[in-house]
């Protein structure tokens, strides 16, 4: 990697020959974990990151002191979990070491998230959300299909809800909070979050019981939320990569706080490389600004408004939110032990509206990648008369998504702008070793483009890193740049909604470590 005082040589200009988008990579491993792991949060964990040129475990291993240990590794995302045992002090001074070592990407405390809802007294006999979002108009077109799955990353859900079952599937996910097979809720009094965003997304639609969610899309759960509504980061993290591993074209996040972190940054990103679309609630306080995993731009981070289609007095919002949807007093699912359906609200209940339209638009146009139904659903989303902090590209529409033709043949939609075409460049490069990097500079082929991903294919055994700048010819570098994707293997993405175009976009590939050829691949979207 170049030292921040170092130089980069001349930029090239980016070859604007049409290619199709690098291929998506999986990678085999698994995360484990020491028997008899306590579930729920973790703060006396520090989550250390290893790049994929050196051994995961041992890089770490060899500078753990006495009074700690390693409990827990997912070697996909690339980091391993050192549990202290009672010392602030140790656990600082680790992070702090540790850091500074060959090899060793990041070293965080393991954050503790928390579910987004803010539930009240019901006030509402009947349901608001699917008409204001339009999917009862979309039911006319579909009701969904079950080869489309939404992955609900949450507390447990009761996938035998008799209003649940019919989409929930056979094998309906895994307990990362408790390391087993069934991802029920362990005090279903107490934990009913995950089942009331199960049914905000996908409570069987037409089946003659109780609500209808969005559309009829497969659900699985990742349980990483506990009964108390709080989780660890690592749980988190290792439940939204087993979502993306499962092949879900959906994963709903409707989870915040613990600020940005390294780990779930990886772990977003490791979705979005594997085709998922990941949604997250932008947070519950109010303010300006959204939580994360909302505002990483991996995300589509989704504010919350009343039945009035105003913003919800809850909802953060900011530069950051994408699309919005029905959050206060919304009606859904819940644990039978709770009466089976309750009224709840937040951003965790817009959040699921959005994946389960998301869900329902998938259904009619199946072809559609991650990157082109996140366009779709903004390019289709009906502006409600907010200000584009509040609502972004406006209210998921799912009438619009399901009846536009995302190619551009009509437009249907009142908020986005545009009819999402797209253009694809690419080029191969090769970089020697840890001090080697390639710069470029990319000229625009549209005009004001809505988005613009760019993507890093390199070797699986090289730590490769991606740093983008905008509006500025001043290189990017390792120490100066506005976007950055810098996992622990070679497989990077950035995503850059409405881009300052003012000046040719700036590109950075660097090697962390290691050696190898890379495919760069540049997408604009209208």
């Amino acid at each position: 990697m170049a030292d921040d005082g170092t130089q980069h040589h001349g930029r090239r200009t980016f070859l604007k020959a049409t290619g199709a988008a690098g291929a998506a990579v999986a990678f085999s491993g698994m995360a484990s974990a020491t028997p008899g792991r306590s579930p729920g949060p973790k703060d006396d964990e520090v989550l250390v990151g290893v790049s994929a040129s050196a051994d995961l475990r041992k890089t770490v291993e060899q500078h753990v002191p006495g009074n700690a240990e390693v409990v827990h590794q997912n070697d996909d995302l690339r980091y391993v979990a050192v549990k202290f045992k009672g010392s602030d002090t140790a656990r600082e001074n680790f992070k702090d070491a540790i850091a500074k070592k060959e090899h060793v990407k990041y070293a965080e405390d393991n954050a503790t998230f928390h579910a987004l809802a803010t539930p009240n007294d019901p006030k509402f006999g009947q349901q608001y959300a699917p008409q204001q979002v339009n999917s009862d108009q979309a039911w006319d077109t579909t009701f969904g299909d079950s080869n489309v799955t939404i992955a609900v990353v949450d507390t447990g859900a009761q996938y035998s809800h008799p209003d649940l079952s019919g989409n929930y599937e056979s094998d309906p996910g895994k307990d990362f909070v408790d390391n087993d097979a069934d991802p029920a809720p362990d005090v279903p009094s107490d934990e009913y979050h995950g089942t009331h965003v199960s049914g905000c997304a996908a409570a069987v639609v037409d089946n003659g019981t109780g609500v209808a969610g969005q559309g009829n899309s497969s659900l699985i759960n990742g349980r990483a939320l506990d009964e108390s509504g709080g989780g660890s980061l690592s749980d988190i993290a290792d439940a939204v990569k087993w979502a993306a591993d499962q092949g879900a074209d959906v994963i709903n996040m409707s989870l915040g706080g613990g600020g940005y972190t390294d780990t779930m940054k990886n772990a977003v990103s490791y979705a979005t490389n594997n085709g998922s679309l990941v949604f997250a609630a932008a947070g519950n306080d109010g303010s300006q600004g959204v939580s994360y995993p909302a505002a990483y731009s991996e995300c589509v981070a989704v504010s919350a408004v009343d039945d009035s289609e105003n913003l919800a007095s809850f909802s953060q919002y900011g530069s950051s939110v994408e699309l919005c949807a029905p959050g206060v007093d919304v009606l859904s699912t819940t644990t039978e032990t709770r009466g089976s359906y309750e009224t709840l609200s937040g951003t965790s209940m817009a959040t699921p509206v959005t994946s389960g339209v998301a869900g329902l638009t998938l259904a009619k146009w199946s072809g559609l990648t991650n990157n082109e139904l996140r366009s779709h659903l903004k390019n289709t989303a009906a502006d409600i008369g907010l200000s584009s902090d509040e609502q972004g590209s406006g209210q998921v529409d799912a009438y619009a998504a399901v009846t536009t033709d995302p190619s551009g043949g009509d437009d249907g939609g009142d908020g986005g702008g545009g009819g999402g075409d797209s253009t694809s460049s690419s080029l191969s490069g090769s970089l020697s070793g840890y001090y080697d990097y390639d710069d470029y500079s990319y000229g625009w082929n549209y005009s004001s483009p809505s988005q613009v991903v760019v993507e890093l294919d390199g070797p699986s055994d090289a730590d490769f890193d991606l740093y983008v700048n905008t509006g500025t010819t001043a290189a990017a570098t390792p120490s100066d740049y506005d976007y950055a994707s810098y996992t622990a293997d070679s497989q990077e993405t950035i995503t850059i909604d409405n881009p300052d175009d003012s000046t040719d976009l700036q590109v950075d590939v660097d090697s962390y470590s290691g050696s190898g050829s890379y495919t760069l691949t540049i997408t604009e979207y209208q």
